[in-house]
C-alpha cells in the first residue's frame, strides 16, 4: 500500500457506524494521519476525511464519513443497522465489521468468535483492530477495497462501503 496521485482513482465512500465510544474517530484518524489521540471529543453530527492509497496497482480514494454514535449496545445495534442496510442499501454494498480496541482484551463485551460468526452469517468482512496500537487498521481498508465489485460489474453509482463499527468492544477511558 502506498499513497498515490488522483489519476483515474477509484472513489470509495466509507461510512463508519457504531455506538458511542467504540473508536470510530480514532480509527479514521489512525488510517488517514497515522496519529492516535487517547482522549478525544465525541463526534457531533458527522466528520469527513479522505485518503488516497494504492491496492493491487489500483489507486483508491477513500471518502470516509465518521458519524456520531448514540447507543452503547454494540452487537444489538449492529444487527439493526445491518438489517436496514440490507433493505435500503445498494445491492453491491460491502459491509465490514471492525472489532476495535483489541488492545483492551480484559474489557471485551462480545467474544471475537461471536462477532466473526455473525459476520459470516451476513456475508460481511470481520477484522479486529486497535487504533491505539495501529493493529490491522490499514488491513481493514485494504480488505474493503479487495471486496469491492469490479468496475465492469458495478453500476454508475458510487459504491457504498459501510463499516458498522463496534463489533464487540466496550468503551474505555475517554476514547471515542
Amino acid at each position: 500500500m502506498a499513497d498515490s496521485g488522483n489519476s483515474k482513482a477509484r472513489e470509495v465512500k466509507v461510512v463508519l457506524l457504531g455506538d458511542t465510544g467504540v473508536g470510530k474517530s480514532s480509527l479514521v484518524l489512525r488510517f488517514v494521519t497515522n496519529n492516535f489521540r487517547p482522549y478525544s471529543e465525541s463526534t457531533i453530527g458527522a466528520s469527513f476525511m479522505s485518503k488516497m492509497i494504492v491496492v493491487n496497482d489500483t489507486p483508491i480514494k477513500y471518502q470516509i464519513w465518521d458519524t456520531a454514535g448514540q447507543e452503547k449496545q454494540s452487537l444489538t445495534t449492529l444487527k439493526n443497522w445491518v438489517k436496514e442496510l440490507k433493505q435500503l442499501g445498494p445491492d453491491n454494498i460491502v459491509i465490514a465489521i471492525a472489532g476495535n480496541k483489541s488492545d483492551l482484551e480484559e474489557k471485551r463485551e462480545v467474544p471475537a468468535s461471536q462477532a466473526r460468526a455473525y459476520a459470516e452469517e451476513i456475508g460481511a468482512l470481520f477484522i479486529e483492530t486497535s487504533a491505539k496500537e495501529d493493529t490491522n487498521v490499514s488491513d481493514l481498508f485494504i480488505q474493503i477495497s479487495q471486496a469491492l465489485p469490479t468496475a465492469s460489474t458495478e453500476s454508475n453509482a458510487l459504491p457504498e462501503i459501510v463499516d458498522p463499527y463496534g463489533g464487540g468492544k466496550k468503551k474505555s477511558g475517554g476514547c471515542c
